[in-house]
């Protein structure tokens, strides 16, 4: 039994070695016993679903492997491989994070979010939802990792002082009657106030029960203000076109499967997006809040009590740290102002349900693209300090160094350029499925889903997208079923985007576990939570999830993106189709020549 549990250690060390090297084996069967070009296509799929699920390699060199496999397979050419990615997709995707960057630079952020708690004021649940309003707001814009990363410290600081030490919590929750006699309270805050001086006895009035009961109550309150970050910063990127990356694999394959097809842009995605990002967050603070203790009559009545002394403190902490960063500077007055007008103008580009800016330009000339790198390129010329004409006249005044809003190393420095290549990769896998046939030929083998009523097959698709994604990335996720639900819609006669837009939404909310997102590792990292813990709220969550985005897809997106009709970019034949068809066209004339030179050689005699 020793040698069998040693022998598995080893395994396990170098699972990852195991994976890359069986992998390929195990899968080579799906080359011989699939047409050619379908099989080596779905082969190198798996491959790479395979590898993106275990991340037995990073993640952008598994993106990276279409370039080689692609061609060598003979599935795809090399010309149309590499031009993948770096689609106008990944431009707008590359603009958002450069302006992330900016933001950050200059931590307008951090004002942004400081400003939030002072409006919301401090009362628990209240407290909560403005950690949930300001996160998902920041991560519209910002990654959701570093929404996270940044609001976690400010959270932390303000618990400390509603609640006092954490330690402290968790053995005050470990109390009980026979210990009365040996408390020993730290001089740290408990039960909500700093007790000065009171090192060996009770705070006055309070039982030993009582101030089990209560760190109880703020340890649970502790949980649900940490798990509410991560979770608020998922559902705040669904908002955007720029917020996560699965929104963009979904407006760069829809250009690879229906190159007619102009309805998602940042806009139109805004105006589907951002009431649902307001109504299931809105849901996830009642549940969390309900969860962890926050809905009580404080949330609404004045009360004059212990926690109340709290919650000055806490207000106190929130004022202090907003005075800390002063007045608006320079630097950040420009950043906010080069922030609203990249958002106003993406969004009013082509909102569909008015007239856009576009239309100054020729038709498919200018895509949120050109307007994101159009913004963001000012960001590197454009001075931190206020332009001062005393400067110029001035021959004494010192020559300080020109410094721009942003310079190219901070933006290289701060850009996750992984993501980039994954959605390249993505766009890639998506070409070979297109072009090699295998999306038609999974869809050719869904038949049985065909004759599921479209709501219904809405529900299932986002639950199961929504589960599957607790496991892999949600761009890896994506990647691998836009295809194949761009194939079920296909063969059930629906709208492409009924069903395609609701599995992309559903790829964000992954809430689990703690290996479901970064946001929700780095929550799990601080110690606070348990896994139980996420998994008890997130389920619920990943249920609120699934029938929002149904409700939301079935009444207001159906009214945005015409789900009701099937439009005629959606009838047109993928390559495969038409290089069948052709095919056959041939075959046919063919045929008819043959014919004709036979009956003219019988005329003739």
């Amino acid at each position: 039994f020793d040698m069998a549990f040693a022998f598995g250690k080893k395994l396990w060390c170098v699972r990852k070695q195991l994976i890359i090297i069986l992998t390929p084996f195990l899968l080579l069967p799906l080359i011989f016993a699939l047409p050619a070009k379908e099989g080596k296509c779905l082969y190198v799929v798996l491959l790479m679903a395979v590898f993106w699920c275990t991340e037995a390699l990073p993640l952008a060199v598994t993106a990276l492997l279409p370039i080689c496999l692609f061609p060598t397979l003979g599935v795809l050419p090399s010309k149309l491989v590499c031009p993948q990615y770096f689609l106008e997709t990944n431009f707008l995707f590359l603009s958002g994070l450069v302006m992330a960057s900016a933001i950050e630079e200059w931590n307008l952020h951090r004002r942004i979010a400081l400003r939030v708690l002072k409006i919301v004021g401090v009362k628990p649940a209240w407290l909560v939802l403005g950690m949930m309003v300001t996160s998902s707001f920041l991560s519209m814009w910002l990654s959701n990792t570093a929404t996270t990363a940044m609001m976690l410290p400010i959270a932390n600081a303000i618990l400390e002082s509603l609640f006092g030490d954490l330690q402290t919590l968790k053995e005050n929750c470990k109390l009980n009657r026979e210990e009365e006699g040996n408390i020993l309270l730290t001089a740290t805050k408990c039960v909500f106030i700093r007790w000065e001086g009171l090192d060996s006895e009770k705070p006055e009035g309070q039982t030993l029960e009582e101030i089990r009961t209560e760190s109880e109550y703020q340890l649970k309150v502790w949980k649900g203000f940490m798990i509410c970050i991560p979770y608020a910063a998922s559902i705040g990127g669904t908002a955007t076109l720029t917020g996560t990356a699965p929104n963009l694999i979904l407006a760069g394959q829809l250009k690879s499967y229906f190159p007619d097809c102009d309805v998602i842009n940042f806009g139109s995605w805004f105006v589907f997006g951002f009431p649902l990002m307001l109504l299931f967050l809105v849901l996830g603070w009642i549940w969390i809040s309900f969860l962890y203790g926050g809905l009580n009559t404080r949330l609404c009545v004045q009360k004059q009590d212990r926690r109340a002394e709290a919650e000055k403190q806490a207000k106190a902490i929130i004022d202090d740290d907003y005075k800390k960063l002063g007045s608006m500077k320079f630097s950040e007055g420009a950043i906010l102002f080069f922030f609203i007008l990249f958002a106003v103008l993406l969004f009013t580009r082509d909102p569909k349900f008015f007239q856009g800016w576009s239309v100054f330009f020729p038709k498919g000339y200018v895509s949120d693209a050109v307007t994101g790198v159009a913004i963001v390129s000012i960001l590197f010329f454009f001075p931190s300090q206020k332009p001062s004409l005393k400067w110029w006249i001035d021959w004494h005044s010192p020559n300080t160094e020109y410094v721009p809003l942003l310079s190219w190393k901070k933006a290289q420095d701060c850009v996750p350029w992984n993501i980039i290549l994954l959605l390249g990769g993505g766009f890639a896998m998506a070409k070979a499925c297109e072009e090699s046939g295998l999306a038609t030929w999974i869809g050719n083998h869904m038949h049985p889903l065909v004759g599921v009523p479209p709501p219904v097959a809405v529900i299932l698709i986002t639950a199961f997208v929504a589960t599957f994604t607790e496991f892999a990335s949600n761009t890896a996720t994506i990647i691998i079923f836009l295809p194949i639900i761009a194939e079920l819609a296909k063969h059930g006669q629906v709208n492409p985007l009924y069903f395609m837009v609701p599995a992309t939404v559903s790829c964000s909310f992954a809430f689990m576990l703690p290996v479901s997102t970064p946001p929700n590792s780095i929550a799990f990292a601080s110690g606070h939570l348990l896994v139980k813990d996420m998994v008890k709220t997130g389920f619920v969550m990943n249920i609120l999830g699934v029938l929002t985005v149904s409700l939301a897809i079935n009444t207001w997106g159906a009214h945005i993106f015409s789900l009701s009709t099937i439009p005629e970019w959606a009838h047109l034949l993928n390559t495969s189709d038409s290089v069948t068809d052709l095919h056959n066209l041939t075959q046919l004339l063919d045929s008819t020549v043959k014919t004709s030179q036979n009956f003219s050689t019988f005329s003739f005699l």
